[in-house]
């Protein structure tokens, strides 16, 4: 491969991946696929970028990931007790809602996780938190971004 088809900033790449736990069960059924800008999107764990620098078109890599490394610990302290009637009255186990009743918005994304007639729980976890994940990667093409993209990209970070 020449020189010019490897993983470095200013380029978008196109990657296909995997995740398993760590049982190696797969998280999802299929691969996903990303495109992203190498060195200026957020779009990867900065674990995953570092070990994809300088990758050829073609390239595999299987990582594994402990928690920090990924989406942080199961804090126990994001577990909220709230009053069922302070949700919509068609609520399911797997419903999300941004932030918790009573017009507190954390930013947090709250999946219900169980409820009685009286309280239902809300859970900010992310639902892979607190678990060591196998990354396996596909770089599948690269290529040079236009000046404009690296400077869009750049002025979004400031």
């Amino acid at each position: 491969m020449s020189e010019d088809k490897r993983v470095a900033y200013g380029r978008w790449v196109s990657l296909s991946y995997r995740i398993y736990d760590s049982q190696a069960e797969p998280i999802e059924p299929e691969a996903r696929s990303l495109v992203y800008l190498h060195g200026l999107q957020k779009d990867l764990f900065p674990k995953i970028e570092q070990a994809i620098e300088g990758l050829d078109v073609q390239a595999r890599l299987s990582l594994y990931l402990e928690p920090a490394d990924t989406f942080g610990d199961y804090d126990e302290q994001l577990i909220h007790l709230v009053a069922r009637d302070s949700l919509p009255a068609s609520l399911e186990a797997g419903m999300s809602f941004e932030g918790l009743p009573g017009g507190t918005n954390d930013g947090l994304l709250y999946t219900v996780t169980d409820f009685t007639d009286a309280v239902a729980v809300l859970d900010g976890n992310h639902p892979l938190a607190g678990m060591g994940l196998r990354f396996d990667i596909e770089v599948l093409d690269i290529w040079d971004a236009t000046p404009e993209e690296i400077e869009a990209c750049e002025l979004q970070d400031d």
